[in-house]
C-alpha cells in the first residue's frame, strides 16, 4: 500500500469521525490507567460498568489504596482476571503515592514499571491522556492493519513500529482510535461488513468480495 492511498483512508475515517476517542470512561489520567488495567481480556462496557460505581467513591490513588485489596475487587468482580487485576491496582496506587507524588507519570519508561501495565496500557495513557503520538496495538487495530494492508506485520509491536513510521504524519495523533473503533464495528473479525465499509475501495483484503452484507 503507497502513501496516497494511506492518506485517502485516513482522510475518510477523519471525515466520518473527527474527533474520535476512546469508549472508556474517566475524568482524569488515574481513571483512564485503572479503567485501562481493568480492561485488559474485557470489553469497555464491562468495565464501565464497574468503574461507574468505584470512581464515584474512589479515584485517587489514596482512596483505591484505602479500600485495599478486598474491597476494591467488590466494585470489579464482574470483570474477568479482577483477583489479579484488584492485585495490580493495589500495588500500582502504592507505586504512584510513593514515587510519583500520587501522579500519572507521562512517560513510557515510568508507565511500564507500574504493576499492570504492559506497552499497550502505557501506549493508550501516553495517547489519551496526554496527547502523545502513540499507537496501542489491541486485537481490532492488528487485523485491521494486516487485512486492509495499511500496516502487516507479524506480531504486535512489529505493526505498532509500522503504524507509527507510515501513518502520515497529519492523522498520527488520532490514528488509534479510528482504527480500533473501525475494527470493533466495521472490520469485524469473523465477518467484515465489507459493503458498508467507507475504505472497501481502498482497503487491500483480497477476499472482500465473500463478505458482501
Amino acid at each position: 500500500m503507497n502513501r496516497d492511498k494511506r492518506t485517502q483512508i485516513f482522510e475518510r475515517l477523519r471525515a466520518a469521525n473527527p474527533t474520535p476517542t476512546t469508549e472508556l470512561v474517566y475524568s482524569s489520567p488515574f481513571e483512564l490507567l485503572i479503567a485501562v488495567i481493568l480492561s485488559a481480556q474485557a470489553t469497555d462496557v464491562g468495565v464501565n460498568k464497574a468503574t461507574a460505581k468505584l470512581f464515584p467513591v474512589a479515584n485517587t490513588p489514596e482512596s483505591i489504596l484505602a479500600l485495599g485489596v478486598d474491597g476494591l475487587k467488590e466494585y470489579i468482580k464482574t470483570i474477568g482476571l479482577y483477583n489479579s487485576k484488584a492485585e495490580n491496582v493495589i500495588k500500582t496506587c502504592r507505586k504512584l503515592v510513593e514515587e510519583h507524588d500520587s501522579e500519572v507519570p507521562d512517560n513510557r519508561e515510568a508507565l511500564e514499571a507500574l504493576p499492570g501495565v504492559g506497552r499497550k496500557t502505557a501506549n493508550v495513557v501516553l495517547n489519551t491522556a496526554f496527547g502523545q503520538s502513540a499507537m496501542a496495538v489491541d486485537t481490532h487495530i492488528f487485523r485491521v492493519a494486516n487485512r486492509t494492508g495499511i500496516a502487516p506485520g507479524k506480531n504486535v509491536l512489529e505493526v505498532e513500529k509500522r503504524l507509527m513510521r507510515l501513518v502520515p504524519r497529519e492523522f498520527l495523533q488520532d490514528a488509534h482510535h479510528w482504527l480500533i473503533l473501525h475494527g470493533r464495528y466495521t472490520c469485524v473479525a469473523r465477518k467484515p461488513r465489507c459493503g458498508i465499509c467507507i475504505i472497501e475501495d481502498l482497503c487491500e483484503f483480497k477476499q472482500k468480495r465473500d463478505y458482501q452484507d
